[in-house]
């Protein structure tokens, strides 16, 4: 009853029996799901909706089953007010509780009824701009589009539904000038009323400009749309892992896979989940190339390395008169390169691939993102991050190290500190991406691409240094740990009659290790220099070891003095560094005649006295403190795990036959 009233009231209520502010207060009065059928009649009337359509979009887009009326207001209303309350709208509903939630795939309920979620109301709002702006006759119809989306980047929440939507504004908006290429596959879709309406409903704009459109307005237009698309590609991959950098690795690595395991190339084929995200980038990707962002030319990596870091260049176009002025976001082009790189190397895809190289190109990217505040913009942007990992795997594997041609050592002229620093910053950049980063299988790819880099070195006291400094200077386990692994490497790799270079040396990922020539003991792999210029290798002889054995064994004995608290944070802290330590004692005593040319006079009996007694103490300490119950076993956590496996290799270094001394 209450329904078939609000109908009638609607109904006879309307201009001329009473004025268009009295019958809006009684629309608004009446709204509902059930007289939404009436009200679209209604809304036929174009004269009526251009005086009252804009100020009942609030209303409606919060109403379930409002999408036809919506449509109409689009088609019918005026086009500038309207703009201006859809945007209005926009931003408030951002700032609902509803928007701060993560899920809101199912609609609530308010007052018993059915409420519409955001994302719903955003794709529905999004639908009537790609009409609107289609609508305005002015001179300067780029000044609308900018405000607009801004806007809606402002309120963009990266889920595929939404991006199916501004996809979907985009190619309205730029014309279709072709079908959208074929791409990763995608089953998200949601309505286009833009491209499946009926646009000969459109009413003419009421505030047309008599003056034409301004020459530049084409492409200004264009290339804030493509400014749009590079913000969206960045925000999505921001938040919605797409695993390159890993998966790039098992490409390259497949020795590697853990049989029985799962590999990610497998998952992102096989579950729908995951799929999705490629297609969803692979049609954002093909957007920006109908944009015409689609070939990697030297403007182009110019913008990338060495123009300014371009966050949010949406909120620079009021009165812009030139589109070059327009700038891209420089996230969402790192995330293009790395897409073309990812996509031409796993799928093999035809895509632009960058004609540039880790030193000085990669370097500038690293600097430019992470020189203020690494973590913090770790954190924030771990999908850009991501992309500069992979885009560093890719160029190793290339071989594309530096852009300076090598000579030979008695032609260089380049400070040799120079090179060493560039190596040494560009390492510390990527091993903040090992610790900071939020996602596992990033900082593995991030200390691979730190490893490959160092070994990359071409100067063997350079990679000397530069593993001195890590372990001497850095504050985190794990990426000592890294170091140990990587100075092991150096030492295998610089052994006479190496078979093959070590698995992170600089040879291209995706291909057999090179064998190494065969040497004498002390002379250096060819192409290696050494600072004093002479062709000796430092990791071939004892000098490697007696410059870090302080660092790497390190004087244990403060364990001593620790409480059994302490004792236990110390050891949690560092265990990923101990346990690497104690491996590398049993790699080098292990086999003492094999490394016996490495190791200097009677390191033996001082890493003993000083490192690993005090440490086989303090695990003993612990172990025993919690076999008697002094210590829960949960507390300890993962540590646990660890003590045990620092026990046994410590009772194994101590049998070792070349670590054996007398007391």
């Amino acid at each position: 009853m209450d329904s078939e009233k609000a109908i009638a009231a609607i109904k006879e209520a309307r201009p001329p029996a009473t004025d268009r502010f009295t019958y809006l207060t009684i629309v608004e009065t009446n709204l509902s799901p059930a007289v939404l059928p009436t009200l679209n009649e209604v809304l036929q009337d174009a004269e009526l909706t251009q005086e009252i359509g804009w100020d009942l979009v609030y209303n409606l887009v919060n109403l379930p089953g409002s999408d036809e009326c919506l449509e109409t207001i689009a088609r019918l209303g005026n086009p500038r007010e309207v703009i201006l309350k859809v945007l209005e709208t926009l931003e408030l509903l951002s700032q609902d509780d509803g928007y701060q939630s993560d899920d809101e795939s199912e609609a609530g309920e308010t007052n018993g009824e059915k409420s519409v979620p955001f994302k719903q109301k955003f794709i529905t709002l999004v639908n009537m701009l790609s009409i609107l702006h289609k609508r305005i006759k002015t001179k300067y119809p780029s000044r609308f589009l900018a405000t607009s989306l801004q806007t809606i980047y402002n309120t963009y929440r990266p889920n595929h539904e939404m991006t199916a939507a501004v996809i979907n504004l985009v190619r309205s908006l730029a014309g279709n000038k072709r079908p959208p290429l074929p791409t990763r596959k995608s089953s998200v879709n949601v309505a286009n009323p833009d491209q499946h309406g009926d646009a000969t409903k459109n009413a003419p704009d009421p505030e047309a400009d008599k003056e034409t459109e301004h020459p530049t307005e084409t492409a200004i237009q264009e290339r804030l749309l493509l400014s749009f698309a590079t913000c969206i590609l960045e925000s999505f991959v921001n938040k919605n892992d797409v695993a390159w950098a890993p998966r790039l690795l098992e490409f390259h690595n497949p020795e590697k896979i853990v049989p029985g395991r799962k590999t990610l190339m497998a998952r992102f084929r096989e579950e729908k989940e995951l799929s999705e995200k490629d297609g969803a980038v692979g049609q954002l990707v093909a957007l920006i190339a109908d944009l015409g962002l689609s070939s990697c030319d030297k403007t182009f990596l110019s913008q990338v390395t060495e123009g300014p870091l371009q966050t949010d260049p949406l909120s620079k176009t009021e009165d812009i008169a030139r589109p070059e002025d327009i700038g891209l976001s420089t996230g969402g082009c790192v995330i293009l390169l790395a897409y073309w790189v990812f996509s031409t190397t796993v799928f093999d895809s035809d895509h632009p691939v960058p004609d540039m190289h880790i030193f000085p190109d990669h370097l500038a990217m690293l600097e430019k993102f992470l020189q203020d505040d690494a973590e913090d913009q770790i954190r924030k942007a771990p999908g850009t991050v991501q992309a500069l990992v992979t885009i560093g795997l890719w160029l190793h594997d290339k071989g594309l190290i530096s852009a300076i041609p090598k000579a030979p050592l008695a032609n260089q002229t380049t400070n040799p500190d120079e090179a060493t620093s560039d190596y040494m910053c560009y390492i510390l950049f990527v091993t903040l991406i090992a610790v900071f980063h939020p996602q596992l299988h990033v900082r593995n790819a991030a200390s691979c691409l730190a490893g490959l880099v160092l070994h990359a070195d071409p100067a063997d006291d350079d990679r000397l240094k530069i593993l001195y400094d890590l372990l001497e200077n850095c504050d985190y386990a794990s990426l000592k740990a890294c170091a140990i692994t990587w100075l092991r490497e150096e030492l295998i790799a610089a052994a006479p009659n190496a078979q093959a270079a070590p698995q992170n040396l600089a040879a291209p990922m995706n291909q057999a290790p090179l064998p190494s020539p065969t040497l004498q003991p002390g002379t250096a792999t060819p192409g290696t220099r050494s600072r004093a210029g002479t062709n000796m290798n430092v990791f071939a002889g004892p000098q490697a070891l007696e410059t870090v054995q302080y660092v790497v064994f390190s004087n244990m004995g403060f364990l001593k003095e620790l409480d059994l608290q302490k004792l236990v944070n110390e050891l949690g802290t560092n265990a990923p560094f101990f346990l690497q330590a104690v491996n590398f004692g049993l790699f080098l005593w292990g086999s003492a005649d094999k490394w016996r040319r490495v190791l200097p006079p009677n390191l033996d009996a001082t890493v003993k006295e000083r490192w690993f007694a005090p440490l086989h103490d303090a695990v003993a300490k612990v172990k025993k403190a919690v076999d008697s119950g002094e210590i829960e076993g949960q507390e300890l956590g993962s540590l646990q795990f660890d003590l045990d496996v620092l026990s046994e290799r410590l009772s194994r270094l101590e049998a070792a036959e070349g670590f054996a001394v007398e007391k």
